[in-house]
């Protein structure tokens, strides 16, 4: 669980929820939550009526959200165990959201052709991860390039809708819309 080292200055989080307009009452799925980090700003963010998802595949790291969680009188977070090809959501969520776990899924676009089934109407997806240049090249092959990220999206069903330029230049923060089964090209 990386939660330390100045993360809040080169991370974002507030100016990250507030890019993605996410308010109360909507659902998000918090893909690859790990600790928490963005799971509880999310959480603030969406209440009074609205759901956070936090899923992970680590055991330890969803016990210490959902103790987290309740340590702080949080009441609109659900852990969820996804599992390699599924987040398993319970419910169909506006945002499907992950944040420097992209690069740990093994068969990305499969595993967001079916995430991108939970999406309700005019839901959307925002990845951010790490741009795999110097040290997060080689350090455990954390990163995935802006142009792999879109290319895997569009396979598993989406296309891109907006990239932020909000965070340090060595990570991408792209949002993607469900593609309509027919696209029209103009012009």
């Amino acid at each position: 669980m990386y939660e330390g080292f100045g993360r809040d200055s080169w991370q974002h989080v507030d100016e990250v929820v507030d890019a993605l307009a996410v308010g109360p009452g909507a659902r998000v799925a918090d893909i690859g939550a790990g600790g928490g980090y963005f799971t509880f700003r999310f959480a603030d963010a969406v209440k009074p009526s609205g759901t956070v998802y936090a899923v992970d595949v680590d055991d330890d790291l969803q016990g210490y959200i959902a103790g987290e969680a309740r340590r702080r009188g949080i009441t609109n977070i659900e852990t969820i165990r996804g599992d390699v090809n599924d987040p398993r959501l319970p419910a169909p969520v506006d945002l499907l959201f992950s944040s420097d776990a992209y690069h740990h899924i093994t068969s990305r676009p499969a595993y967001f052709a079916r995430a991108r089934s939970y999406l309700r109407p005019g839901g959307r997806a925002a990845i951010i991860d790490y741009v795999p240049r110097g040290i997060f090249a080689g350090w455990l092959g954390h990163g995935t390039a802006a142009e792999v990220v879109c290319g895997e999206m569009k396979s598993a069903g989406f296309r891109l809708a907006r990239e932020i330029d909000l965070l340090h230049p060595r990570q991408n923060f792209l949002v993607f819309e469900a593609a309509h089964e027919v696209e029209v090209n103009c012009g």
